[in-house]
């Protein structure tokens, strides 16, 4: 239905059982589970995938939105939503990903001589070491990079990264911050992603 192949796991075992024999290119879970919580099943996941994980849930604390973030989650949609929204959120998912799949290896990269980044691999290297990034973190980063040492405002990257702008400040600071612990070698004291006060951010690739 809707263009979009959907497989129902009623726990987080029946979810595991079923990716021992199928692939998934982006979850959707619930923080009630059955038998642990959808934060528990997070965590397992990302110890394997780097598939995009959208969390759905009634609870609505920034508290919980922050926790979802924070250990590997790309989204959080509060209940109740409809189905129109919850469709477009997974379609940019996977439109970003086909893009990536086509963007091809070393011929579609754009470089740096101290900051790479590859989209087939959705990885970077930055002076010399070589980094993994989730597709979240690979598409805020990409979008920093296509405007590279000019200031990004917050209201764009929530429409170019997350397709749209109904997203907190601290939605976009989780993934600045954990952008920055994979890049940089002082996190609180960044050399590449800069905070412009108020306004956004600036990468500066030094060019």
């Amino acid at each position: 239905m809707f263009g979009v192949t959907c497989a129902v796991a009623a726990s987080s075992e029946e979810c595991l059982d079923f990716l021992k024999e199928n692939t998934a290119d982006i979850f959707l879970l619930d923080i009630n589970l059955g038998n642990e919580s959808g934060f528990a099943l997070c965590k397992r996941l990302r110890e394997t995938y780097d598939t995009p994980i959208l969390f759905i849930s009634a609870r609505q604390s920034d508290d919980d939105v922050l926790v979802a973030l924070n250990i590997g989650g790309d989204d959080y949609i509060k209940k109740p939503y409809t189905l129109s929204v919850l469709l477009a959120k997974v379609k940019v998912q996977l439109k970003r990903l086909e893009a990536v799949k086509q963007a091809g290896t070393a011929v579609n990269k754009a470089s740096e001589e101290n900051f790479t980044i590859y989209p087939a691999t959705m990885s970077c290297t930055v002076e010399g070491k070589t980094v993994s990034l989730k597709s979240k973190e690979f598409a805020l980063l990409s979008c920093l990079y296509a405007h590279k040492n000019t200031i990004v405002t917050k209201e764009k990257l929530f429409d170019e990264v997350w397709g749209d702008s109904f997203y907190s400040d601290s939605t976009l600071n989780v993934h600045i911050r954990r952008l920055r612990e994979k890049l940089e070698s002082d996190p609180n004291e960044p050399k590449y992603i800069k905070t412009v006060w108020g306004t956004g951010y600036i990468l500066e690739t030094g060019e």
